[in-house]
């Protein structure tokens, strides 16, 4: 039987490998600033990519207890005002969401494969399984990250 979740974790890995030292080589200035009033800092999307990671774990071990659920949906912004991240050293908030992501690397790859095919409801999102869930999770992270590293040379690969 294919287990879709330790693939899922190989890719979360990959991204946590390849992006993690691109992001130590940036500075607390490079990543404080807003590029405009209303979008975030380098550091306000690091800090996003923490909070997804913190509801997506309970959302990956609630499911795969219970089966089908309905969890809340997610206020982004209003969390990343309300958490300050900005005020947060880069060199600290760097090191927290590589170790929580290498930690919910092994969490997905310890998922039961049997439960890949929970369904979730996320808010007033359409109802999704759990492994799609989990694959979207290191989409979106790979999608951020991108917005912090690239610079026209670094770029943080897709599968």
């Amino acid at each position: 039987m294919n287990n879709r979740f330790v693939a899922i974790a190989a890719d979360l890995r990959q991204a946590l490998d390849q992006s993690q030292p691109l992001l130590e080589r940036l500075t607390d200035a490079d990543v404080s600033v807003r590029p405009r009033p209303d979008k975030w800092s380098k550091k306000e999307i690091l800090g996003h990519l923490l909070d997804s990671a913190s509801n997506n774990h309970q959302r990956f071990v609630r499911a795969a207890l219970s089966g089908n659920l309905v969890f809340p949906g997610y206020e982004q912004d209003q969390l990343v005002e309300l958490q300050r991240f900005r005020e947060l050293d880069w060199k600290f908030l760097v090191e927290l969401w590589a170790a929580y992501n290498r930690f919910l690397a092994h969490v997905i790859s310890h998922l039961p494969p049997e439960k890949a095919d929970a369904t979730c409801a996320i808010g007033n999102n359409e109802p999704a399984t759990l492994a799609w869930i989990a694959q979207d999770y290191v989409v979106h992270l790979r999608h951020h990250l991108n917005q912090i590293v690239s610079s026209g040379h670094f770029s943080v690969s897709q599968k």
